[in-house]
Order: C-alpha cells, then structure tokens, then sequence
C-alpha cells in the first residue's frame, strides 16, 4: 500500500494543489496528514473546506489546530508574546473560518497509532509528548530516544519543524519528519511531503520536494491585510525562522 504523508499545510492552497496533482501521479491510495491545516497561509477558508471533503484522509491535529479551535484572549496574547506576527494572523484567521471549521479541528485526535500492512505507525504532529515539541535535524540520536520513550510502533511520522528528517533509533523505531507542504523551511522552498509504501511488514520512505508558484502564493498571503502578512508573504519566497 502507498500511503503519502502531508503536514503544515498552513492554508497554502498553490502548494497544496502541486502536492495533491503529485500525490495522483504517484499513485497513492490514502494520505495521512499530520496538522496545522490553516493559519498563516493565504486561504484559510479555502483550505478548511477542502480538507473537510477528503474521505480517503486520516487526519491529526497540529499545535496551530489546537489553538485556532480554542481560541480565546488569553491564547491570543500568549502567542503575541513569542510570535506577534503569528497572532495577527491567528485574529484574522478566525474572522473567517466558520464555527463548523473550528470544531472540525477541535475533533482532530492529537496523536493516532494505527497499523499498516503489519508495520505499527504512530502519527503525531510535534512529539509524541508535546504537539509543539520540536524533533529537528541533527539532533543526536539519543535525545530523540528520550523524547519518543515510551512508544512501540516500528514508524513515527511527525511535522512541525517545516524540516524533513529522519532518525534510526537503537530499538530499530523509524522516525520520519515529512516537512511542510505549506511553508517549507528548506533552502530550496519546495512544498514537500513523504511517500511510505508499506509491503507485508516492510516499509520504504521517500521525501518528495514538489515545485510550486510559491511567488504567487507570496503575492497572495500579501494580499491579506493584517500586520505582519508582507513578513510572512517573504518566508514563502525566502524562508526565514520558523513561527510557532
């Protein structure tokens, strides 16, 4: 079975579209997405509805999710304090998306272990401890350990950092960061996601790093009025340190 795996899609709909055309010409049958659907992103609404018409998707919920489903003042300033930009964005996102949008992402389970084909899969957005929790490239292998102790599935799949990687750990557990479909953090900004073919308890995964208008997309999120969107119109052409 060829499953795809998305995540931060951050309400990009150029990038999610060149993903999904690349998605059906490498014939997947299912897609796993691992969170943060919207905000930051041009087309919050856009995205939400799409999303929401997507039977053949298993869905987790991401840091951002969370947030946006539960949004009140005080979650609000508390991310103004860190991340300014990233809460205006968050007021603007929510005038927008409807009462049906922010319970579906209410609903989204945080973590789901399921198995594929025999092989055992722990879905999480940031760690399996914290959906805020960053696994980044280069970390030593032992503190990816420590951070995932505790779970048995033979593949964690996890997004967050915008960054792709992975990790072999000393009890033969694969740990896969399948990047960011909507705000790329890599050199190259291409929207990026993870093909996994499971066979009979095997498994083999592919990053695939998928060519987007990521100017228009800029042109887009600059369109957007709030203070901070030409910022986060620039991270798109020229990714900068990652938001929340």
């Amino acid at each position: 079975m060829r499953i795809a795996v998305l995540s931060d899609i951050h309400a990009n709909g150029a990038a999610l579209e060149a993903v999904m055309n690349d998605i059906v010409e490498q014939n997947c049958e299912h897609v796993f997405c691992l969170g943060d659907l919207v905000l930051g992103g041009p087309q919050p609404v856009e995205i939400m509805d799409y999303v929401m018409e997507q039977n053949a998707w298993t869905i987790i919920q991401g840091n951002t999710d969370k947030m946006i489903a539960l949004y009140n003042d005080e979650i609000k300033e508390h991310l103004r304090e860190k991340f300014p930009v990233m809460a205006n964005a968050m007021e603007d996102d929510v005038k927008y998306l409807s009462e049906n949008h922010k319970a579906f992402l209410g609903n989204l389970p945080p973590v789901l272990s399921l198995e594929v084909e025999g092989v055992t899969v722990l879905l999480v957005h940031g760690s399996p401890r914290a959906n805020n929790e960053d696994i980044l490239p280069g970390m030593k292998i032992e503190t990816v350990e420590e951070i995932i102790q505790g779970t048995t599935e033979k593949l964690i799949l996890y997004g967050h950092t915008h960054l792709p990687a992975g990790y072999q750990t000393s009890k033969g557990q694969t740990v896969v960061n399948v990047g960011s479909v909507g705000r790329p953090m890599t050199e190259n900004p291409r929207a990026s996601y993870a093909i996994i073919d499971f066979n009979d308890g095997n498994f083999e995964v592919n990053h695939r790093f998928v060519k987007y208008d990521n100017f228009a997309a800029s042109d887009a999120m600059n369109a957007r009025t709030f203070e901070g969107a030409d910022t986060l119109a620039q991270m798109l052409i020229a990714p900068m340190e990652r938001h929340v």
